[in-house]
C-alpha cells in the first residue's frame, strides 16, 4: 500500500480542506465587487490582527520579494545597514542589500544560538544605521530571534534606525505585534504559519516605515515594491496597478478566519506547546536539537542524526513511510533533517509525522522502541 504523503518541511505547510476550497474555486475578475470587499477585509483584517497602524500590503510574490519590499522603502544607495544573522536566511538580506549600493555590516550568530541583544547594541552605536535586519526564525537553523527584546532597546536608543523583521517561518506562528513590538516593518508570506499555498508576499509597515517611504521622494528605483505603488490598491482594491493573486486571497481570507477563530494568543500557545513536545519526542529517540534551548523555533525544529544515519536513507525511507521532510543547509547538509510543526498542522499529522520516523529508524537497522516517540509526545500534548 503507498502511503498518503504529508508535507512537513518548514513551508509550505499542510493546507486545511477549507482553505483548499477556496484556492479551488473559479477565478473571477480582480474588479468583481465582491472580490474587492473580500481583498479589502483580508487588509484590514490581518493590520488588526498583527496590531499594525501602518498599512499592511497583500501582493502576489514571495518572501524573498517581501524581503526586497522592506528594503527598498526603507533605505537609499549609500545607507549604512546592520544585518543580524541568524542563519541561510539572515544571510540572504546581505544580497538584497548590496545590490542597492548600501554599506551593510553583519553580525553572524553561530548556527544554533541568538547574537546577543548587548552585541547588537554595542553595533548600533557604532555609527548610523538607517536600518537593521534580524529574522525571526531562520528555518536554516530553527532559533528563535528575542525580537521584543530588540525592538524595546532600539526604541529606547535607536530610534532613527528602522527596525525590520523577517517573519517569513514565524508569522502567526511565533508570537509577534507590529506596533507593540516597535517593528517599523513586518514582512512574511502566505505558505508558512498562515497554513496557505505559496504565491502570497505580506509586508507590515508601520508609522515610522510609511514616513521613511515618504522622505525618498516621489519615486525609488524599484518598481514593483514600491510603497507609493501599492498603496492606492492597498486603500481601495477596486483599483488596479499589478493582478492580485485573486484565489489566493479567498485563501488568506479563510486563514484569517480560522486565525480568529481559534484565537492570536492561543496559535502562538499551541506553536509553543507542539514544538516542545515535539522535540522531546524526537530526543526521545536519539535525535538531538541543533537551537539552544531558550531560543528554539515554535515552529519547526533542526534534528541532528544520531550516529549511523544516513542523510539521504533517512528522507527517503521516511518519505516512503508518509511524511517528506527537509535537509540540512550549509555546513549542517547531510547532518540533519527539518521538520515544520507550524500553521495548521495539527494532532494528527504530528503523530504520523513520529511514527513514520520510527519506522525509519528501523529500517535503518536504528534501536528503536516502537510507539515511544508518540508516547512522549502525547504526554506533553494531554497535560
Amino acid at each position: 500500500m503507498i502511503n498518503r504523503k504529508i508535507v512537513m518541511i518548514p513551508g509550505p505547510s499542510p493546507t486545511v480542506r477549507s482553505i483548499q476550497d477556496q484556492m479551488g474555486r473559479d477565478t473571477c475578475a480582480f474588479g468583481d465587487p465582491d472580490f474587492v470587499k473580500d481583498y479589502k477585509s483580508v487588509i484590514e483584517d490581518l493590520k488588526a490582527i498583527m496590531d499594525c497602524s501602518g498599512q499592511a500590503f497583500v501582493i502576489a510574490g514571495t518572501g524573498s520579494l517581501a524581503m526586497e519590499m522592506a528594503i527598498a522603502n526603507n533605505t537609499k544607495a549609500g545607507d549604512n545597514v546592520l544585518v543580524i544573522s541568524h542563519g541561510f536566511f539572515g544571510d540572504r538580506f546581505l544580497d538584497v542589500t548590496r545590490r542597492k549600493n548600501l554599506n551593510v555590516d553583519v553580525i553572524q550568530s553561530e548556527w544554533g544560538k541568538i547574537v546577543p541583544v548587548e552585541e547588537i547594541e554595542k553595533k548600533l552605536s557604532e555609527k548610523k544605521y538607517a536600518a537593521m535586519t534580524v529574522s525571526h526564525v531562520d528555518t536554516a537553523t530553527g532559533v528563535l530571534a528575542p525580537i521584543e527584546e530588540i525592538g524595546e532597546m532600539m526604541h529606547k536608543k535607536f530610534p532613527d534606525t528602522i527596525y525590520i523583521v523577517d517573519g517569513v517561518a514565524a508569522t502567526a506562528g511565533a508570537r509577534c505585534y507590529v506596533d507593540p513590538m516597535h517593528i517599523d516593518v513586518l514582512l512574511t508570506a502566505s505558505q508558512k504559519a498562515f497554513g496557505v499555498a505559496p504565491g502570497l508576499a505580506l509586508v507590515f509597515a508601520g508609522k515610522r516605515s510609511l514616513e521613511r517611504r515618504a522622505s525618498l521622494g516621489e519615486t525609488i528605483p524599484e518598481y514593483y515594491v514600491d510603497y507609493a505603488k501599492w498603496i492606492p490598491i492597498m486603500e481601495d482594491p477596486s483599483k488596479y496597478f499589478a493582478t492580485p493573486a485573486v484565489n489566493l486571497i479567498w485563501a488568506m481570507k479563510e486563514a484569517v478566519r480560522i486565525i480568529r477563530e481559534e484565537g492570536l494568543e492561543n496559535r502562538y500557545a499551541r506553536h509553543e506547546k507542539q514544538a516542545a513536545a515535539m522535540r522531546l519526542a524526537l530526543e526521545s529517540l536519539g535525535f538531538r536539537i541543533l537551537a539552544e534551548k531558550g531560543h528554539q523555533a515554535p515552529t519547526l525544529s533542526n534534528v541532528l542524526y544520531m550516529d549511523g544515519v544516513d542523510d539521504a536513507a533517512f528522507r527517503s525511507i521516511v518519505q516512503e513511510e508518509g511524511i517528506i521532510v527537509a535537509g540540512g543547509l550549509a555546513a549542517y547538509a547531510g547532518k540533519m533533517f527539518r521538520i515544520g510543526h507550524m500553521g495548521n498542522a495539527d494532532m494528527h499529522d504530528l503523530v504520523s509525522s513520529l511514527a513514520a520516523v520510527e519506522r525509519t529508524l528501523y529500517r535503518l537497522g536504528q534501536p528503536v522502541e516502537f510507539g515511544r516517540s508518540v508516547g512522549v509526545f502525547m504526554t506533553e500534548m494531554m497535560k
